[in-house]
């Protein structure tokens, strides 16, 4: 899960990205409400976790132009704010959840995970096709009833080809939905990890296959039975 971090204290970002790397989580950060529009602006995230003392604009401003605009992206809201009235008028701007500083990060990721067990469009708890179902919450997926044990970027990988099951992901969205923004990745990152995944899914007797789309990028397909 790809998620955008909008801080202007450095420390505290820097100890929430690396927190959050741990548990699983892809990070971008930015310091203002500027910045983080551009980001929105050209990078789908899967949640936002927004300060309210930015230096250019206060966060309820933000959230109501980013709501205003139509994106439904899940807000949480982590700010220094602890009053009343501060907690209700952040949920009334359009926010999903209001925490208070300080946190442990352990909390933060659970709140990140209960938000992102949220619908959304295209968004599910259970993501499935063929014999291969995928639990989003828990990051784990299973082949015919059988677990399969595989690497936080695998799980990441496999979400992305089930969201778009039957249909070719684009090699730069997959590259986003996988790496924060920034990242140092090898040019081959990606083909590794497609090949990974591929020998994990053919050892559990998986009847779904990964397609190569050349110069595009790659799709999820169920097999026929004439292909097995």
């Amino acid at each position: 899960m790809r998620l955008l971090l909008i801080e202007d204290n450095r420390r505290l970002a820097s100890l929430i990205r690396d927190g959050l790397s741990r548990q699983g989580f892809a990070i971008d950060w930015c310091e203002t409400a500027n910045a983080a529009k551009s980001a929105l602006a050209i990078s789908d995230y899967d949640l936002l976790l927004l300060d309210l003392g930015l230096p250019d604009e206060d966060g309820l401003d933000c959230i109501r132009q980013i709501r205003t605009g139509g994106n439904t992206v899940p807000i949480l809201i982590l700010t220094a704010r602890g009053g009343l009235d501060d907690r209700v008028t952040g949920l009334d701007a359009g926010a999903d959840d209001y925490v208070i500083k300080p946190i442990q990060i352990a909390e933060l990721a659970a709140r990140c995970r209960a938000l992102l067990r949220r619908p959304r469009t295209m968004l599910g708890t259970k993501l499935q096709a063929g014999n291969v179902m995928l639990e989003s919450a828990e990051r784990a997926f299973s082949v015919a009833g059988s677990p399969v044990n595989a690497t936080p970027r695998e799980v990441d990988l496999l979400e992305a080809l089930l969201r778009r099951s039957g249909h070719v992901a684009t090699k730069q969205m997959l590259d986003n939905t996988l790496y924060a923004m920034g990242a140092e990745v090898t040019p081959n990152a990606l083909e590794a990890s497609v090949s990974r995944l591929r020998k994990r899914l053919s050892r559990a007797a998986a009847d779904v296959e990964i397609r190569t789309v050349h110069g595009v990028g790659y799709g999820l397909f169920v097999q026929s039975r004439s292909d097995n």
